[in-house]
């Protein structure tokens, strides 16, 4: 399959740390990739560094062709606008009510058009006009989680990024958005990158993983292979283990 990203020898460091020192990384077309790692290994960093709301120190960041690292005004905004992101917390707008929130990224239009597409999106994700006028904060998790995503495709983007889209969630409604997001990215072939440490997450949404570990991708295969990986690292870490190459760094008093 052609690679729609491809990332070879990134870098980036925050002044002494160095976060992502060396990653090299394919995302096919069509593709819904997985990327799994710990707390603190450089998962957000990653998704930004392509988006280019991060510059990359060194290395190169190719989607459909085009070396991106060096894109500026116009350029970047274009680049980005190909992308739709699921943030982590949602970060929806607390002052908007949900189909201004959905449709905020949409091009200007009549009121009208702009909430009959906020509609069609929320329907999408399993939501009905009941809940268009109320505000984010009057809504449960799950049901933001939801709106948040009616707002990543929206625009019908060609790449989705998710940020660990399942954090905060009870188990059954976690499976709920993992569903949906199955659902969408099939549904409207959508090249989807995912950050999580939920493992359930990347057993129901993965066509492939990818292990970051200390700044590098340490291991990539298809989903079926997590569990006979043959690297020590995922094999901790799919397993959920406190003993291994993994070390945790505790604080003690």
């Amino acid at each position: 399959m052609t690679a729609k990203i491809s990332l070879r020898r990134v870098t980036k460091r925050f002044g002494p740390k160095v976060v992502l020192n060396g990653v090299d990384l394919d995302v096919a077309a069509g593709e819904s990739l997985v990327v799994i790692g710990g707390s603190g290994t450089g998962k957000s960093v990653l998704i930004k560094t392509i988006l280019g709301l991060l510059r990359a120190d060194a290395g190169s960041i190719i989607v459909d062709g085009q070396e991106v690292t060096g894109l500026r005004g116009s350029a970047l905004a274009a680049h980005r606008a190909r992308f739709g992101m699921l943030f982590q917390g949602g970060a929806l707008f607390d002052s908007l009510p949900v189909w201004r929130n959905v449709s905020f990224a949409l091009p200007g239009g009549r009121t009208a058009e702009l909430r009959a597409a906020a509609l069609d999106n929320l329907a999408r994700v399993g939501l009905g006009a009941d809940v268009a006028e109320l505000r984010p904060s009057e809504l449960s998790g799950g049901m933001q989680k939801r709106v948040a995503l009616a707002r990543a495709i929206a625009v019908r983007p060609e790449i989705l990024f998710f940020d660990e889209p399942t954090t905060g969630l009870d188990p059954i409604m976690a499976d709920v958005i993992n569903d949906l997001i199955v659902e969408l990215v099939r549904e409207l072939k959508i090249t989807a990158v995912t950050i999580t440490h939920d493992m359930a997450s990347v057993r129901k949404i993965a066509d492939r993983v990818a292990m970051l570990y200390n700044g590098q991708i340490i291991w990539s295969g298809p989903r079926a292979a997590i569990d006979a990986s043959g690297n020590a690292y995922v094999d901790q870490f799919v397993g959920g283990r406190a003993e291994g190459p993994i070390q945790m760094q505790l604080r003690r008093a």
